[in-house]
């Protein structure tokens, strides 16, 4: 991702709710298939992670973009930003 999209992004994502969480089961099945949805419909989705798994989840960020095939936007306190490209949407690439 070039920082000329990333900087776009950021500013989007200021005003984006963090309408997903992930909790204890953080890397469930479930869990994955639900922000694997919610990247295909928004293309930028905003992630609460919850304090308790906070210390382990550091290390298993790239873990996570990998499963989804996304990027990682930002990480601001326990907010995470994640970006997919949907071809059919392509909402922030112009």
């Amino acid at each position: 991702m070039n920082k000329h999209l990333q900087r776009h992004l950021k500013r989007v994502a200021q005003t984006l709710p963090a309408k997903y969480q992930i909790g204890k089961a953080d890397f469930s099945e479930q869990n994955l298939n639900l922000l694997d949805k919610a990247l295909t419909a928004h293309e930028l989705i905003k992630i609460t992670i919850h304090e308790s798994i906070w210390p382990t989840f550091q290390h298993r960020m790239d873990e996570l973009c990998s499963q989804l095939k996304a990027s990682c936007v930002q990480v601001i306190g326990h907010k995470m930003i994640l970006y997919r490209e949907n071809p059919l949407k392509r909402q922030f690439v112009k």
